[in-house]
This record gives C-alpha cells, sequence and structure tokens, in this order.
C-alpha cells in the first residue's frame, strides 16, 4: 500500500528515507533535527549546494523568497547570495534595530532621546489647580462663617448718638445669658439659673492708624441711664437716672446698653459684639484648652474657681471662672478686668497658632463654636469681626494699649470715673491719636 501523496516518486520517498537533503517538508527522516538544513539558512563553507527542488504534492510550484532586499530569489542561488542570513536570528528587515532598518548595525540613523518632562508645565498646573481649590474653599468658608453670625442689634434704634469719629470702635460685652443651657449645664458652669440677661465683663476696643486700645469698663461703674428708645416699644423712655453700667443691658438690652456708653463717654459706638457664658466654655474646648501662667492661686465659691499658682492649661468651665471670679479679689471688679484681658490675650494666641489655623480638624469646629455663640449688630461684616479679633489679639499681646476705664473713687459700691482723664482718653480715640492717658 502506498502511503505517499500522489505526485511523489520512489526517488522522493527513497530520499526521505536515505536522509537525503530534502528535509523541512514533512520529512519522516531519521536525521536529527538539527543537521537538517532550511532553504534560507546561509551555509558554510564546503557545504554542498541543494539539488533541484522537489515539487509539492499537489504539483504546487516553490515560492520564490525575498533575499537581502535585493529582489527574487529561486530557492537555489540564482539571485545572489541566495539566502536571508539574519532570518534565523528572528530579524525583519526594515524594522527598527534589525539590519536593514535605520537604526540596525548597516543603518545610519539613531533613535531620539527621550523628550525630557516639562516641569515648568506641570508646576504651573499644579499651582493652578491649587490656587483654585484653595479659593474655592475660602469662599465657600466665608459663606458659611456667614450665615452663621446672628445680627440681631439694631443700632439705628440708638437715639441721640455723638458723632463718629476717626477708627473704629467696638463695644465687646460677655453676657451672663443662660439661653438654651440645660440644668446640668448650669450646674457644672456654676452660672445659676437667675432669669434674664446681665453683663459680666463690657470693654470697648478702638482700632485705628496709630495702634489699638482696649479700655475695659467695670460693670460696677458708677454712670446715668439716659432716655432711650424702647428696644420693643419704639417708645421713648427714661431716663432712669444714675445705676451700674450693667444695669443699662438688663433694663432693655444691647440698644440701651449701647446708648447708656455713648451717653457717658461721648464716643461713638460703630459695632457691637455679644458672647454668652456656654459659647465662651465651648470656643475654649473646641481649641484645646488654653495655657495661662498664674502668679497665686485662688477659690471663689461663687463661679467655681479653684486654681494654683504656676502654669496650667483651662478647659471651658475652668475658663468661664477664671474670667468671672471677682469675690477672691479686694479689687473685685478691678481685678477680674485685669483677669479677663489676660485670659483674652491667651485665647486670642491659641486661636491664632498654625496648630489651630493650619488644622481644619480644629479650625472649623472653633470658629463654629464661636459664630454659634456671638450676638453682633446688623451692619457687622466678616471683615470687621476678623478686624476686631486680629485687633484684640495684637492689643493683649503688647502690641497696643490695654487698660480700665480710669477710676477717681467709689460711691455706694460703685466706681466713680475720673470725668478729666475720660475726657482727655475719648479726645485722643475720636482724633485717632496715640492714647497716652493711664488707667486702673
Amino acid at each position: 500500500m502506498n502511503d505517499w501523496p500522489d505526485g511523489w516518486s520512489d526517488n522522493n520517498r527513497g530520499n526521505r528515507s536515505n536522509g537525503g537533503n530534502r528535509y523541512g517538508r514533512g520529512s519522516a527522516g531519521a536525521q536529527p533535527e538539527g543537521a537538517r538544513v532550511m532553504r534560507q539558512v546561509r551555509r558554510g563553507p564546503g557545504t554542498p549546494a541543494p539539488g533541484p527542488a522537489a515539487q509539492p504534492y499537489g504539483g504546487v510550484p516553490q515560492q520564490p523568497t525575498y533575499v537581502d532586499g535585493q529582489g527574487y530569489d529561486d530557492g537555489y542561488g540564482s539571485g545572489g547570495d541566495g539566502y536571508d542570513s539574519d532570518y534565523n536570528t528572528g530579524q525583519v528587515y526594515g524594522a527598527p534595530g534589525g539590519p536593514g532598518g535605520p537604526q540596525g548595525p548597516g543603518g545610519t540613523a539613531t533613535r531620539g532621546p527621550r523628550p525630557a518632562p516639562n516641569w515648568r508645565r506641570r508646576i504651573k498646573w499644579t499651582a493652578l489647580t491649587l490656587v483654585t481649590v484653595l479659593v474655592m474653599v475660602s469662599v465657600g468658608t466665608y459663606f458659611w462663617a456667614d450665615s452663621k453670625l446672628h445680627r440681631d442689634v439694631d443700632l439705628s434704634k440708638v437715639i441721640d448718638r455723638p458723632e463718629a469719629g476717626k477708627g473704629t470702635n467696638y463695644l465687646i460685652v460677655g453676657s451672663d445669658s443662660r439661653a438654651g443651657m440645660s440644668a446640668e449645664e448650669k450646674k457644672k458652669l456654676h452660672t445659676g439659673s437667675a432669669e434674664g440677661k446681665r453683663t459680666d465683663s463690657m470693654m470697648i476696643l478702638h482700632t485705628g492708624s496709630n495702634g489699638s486700645t482696649l479700655i475695659s469698663l467695670p460693670r460696677d461703674s458708677n454712670v446715668t441711664i439716659p432716655t432711650f428708645r424702647g428696644s420693643e416699644s419704639g417708645k421713648i423712655k427714661g431716663p432712669l437716672g444714675t445705676n451700674k453700667l450693667n444695669a443699662a443691658y438688663a433694663f432693655d438690652g444691647p440698644q440701651l446698653l449701647v446708648r447708656t456708653v455713648e451717653y457717658n463717654t461721648g464716643l461713638h459706638i460703630d459695632h457691637y459684639v455679644e458672647i454668652g457664658f456656654a459659647g465662651f466654655a465651648n470656643i475654649v474646648d473646641a481649641v484645646g484648652g488654653v495655657e495661662m501662667n498664674l502668679d497665686k492661686g485662688f477659690k471663689d465659691k461663687y463661679s467655681g474657681a479653684d486654681f494654683k499658682a504656676g502654669k496650667q492649661t483651662l478647659n471651658g468651665e475652668q475658663a468661664l471662672a477664671f474670667v468671672r471670679t471677682r469675690h477672691a479679689f479686694a479689687a473685685s471688679d478691678l481685678e477680674r478686668t485685669k483677669n479677663q484681658q489676660k485670659f483674652l490675650s491667651a485665647l486670642a494666641h491659641q486661636v491664632a497658632t498654625p496648630g489651630t489655623v493650619l488644622n481644619p480638624f480644629k479650625l472649623y469646629p472653633t470658629m463654629s463654636a464661636g459664630l454659634d455663640s456671638l450676638t453682633v449688630d446688623k451692619d457687622m461684616s466678616l471683615w470687621d469681626l476678623g478686624d476686631m479679633f486680629w485687633a484684640m489679639k495684637g492689643v493683649t499681646g503688647g502690641d497696643g494699649k490695654s487698660m480700665n476705664m480710669p477710676i477717681s473713687g467709689s460711691t455706694n459700691g460703685n466706681l466713680v470715673w475720673d470725668k478729666t482723664k475720660v475726657k482727655e482718653l475719648v479726645t485722643e480715640l475720636k482724633n485717632d491719636d496715640k492714647v497716652t492717658v493711664s488707667g486702673n
């Protein structure tokens, strides 16, 4: 039985079985594969040329091959060398790096260097992205903070106001408001449960081109409460005669307090800022406490104060007790105003540290606690509030002047202002001159 395909001769079979030179076309010969000679492989010297090519089965002629990029060869070496000397190495003519390519051994061109990163462009776009993000965050923060301000005080309803001078005057008030506080909070903060609102601290902050001045107004100052427009009725009332300064706030709130301060000083108040008990304590806790260095220790059962001398960090509850204490001091209210200024200095510096300003997990809770608890006048902007804060920080830090209102004596337990010094002080503030008057 003939196992060979049609068109193959005995000679073909003989050559295959005898190890002829026709390997490479499906031979089943016993000669090892390594000894086989492919047509495209260059033969070394002395190697016999291949014989006439046998026709494949089916009578299909052998296809020509492309040799050395010079033309076609019929497989017998008649077209030149006759062989693709680099085909068996995996090289392809015309490919980069191949023998016929521009970057191969026979080529003249070389691969260009990899382009360097455009750092200027990268830095430009990175900076632009950062600026865009910062602008968006700043704008968002501004509107968020602006929406939290309680603009409840209308200074346009204050009557018989003195003319405005140079610079800006802020009336800063710490009230004993217990609004929104639970019974447990009142007990914890030693605020008691008294009805209504009073002022525990009052200060005038003047900012201008000749530095800033912070003047504490003792709550027991003996003043005249003049005629005023009722904040709710709109009717003219008073005068209410001589009384303590904080009584004006208790009678008719912020508007009457502003009217009383302006009447007794002759100084125009541009903005009003008030903070309550709970808000003050929340700010201190949000910032992580405030470090104070006390020269002497003291106790006060009314405020809950119990401090030892030396350096210590006050939390919200302790800070409120510190600024409210007056019964522990011989100078009573005058000593308390000094402690209030000391604490405000420490608080302002703590808020302004990089650890707070650059840490959003501290900054936003601190801002939220402060803004939630502030009551301001209708014309107060965030820029005004920022100006007030930085001016207070500067004054309490030594860049400016801090003082008590000049006192000449007392009557019936109330402190009497030194009228001559007060007049001189107000004149300097109105003209935005450097303050030379000293207080108590």
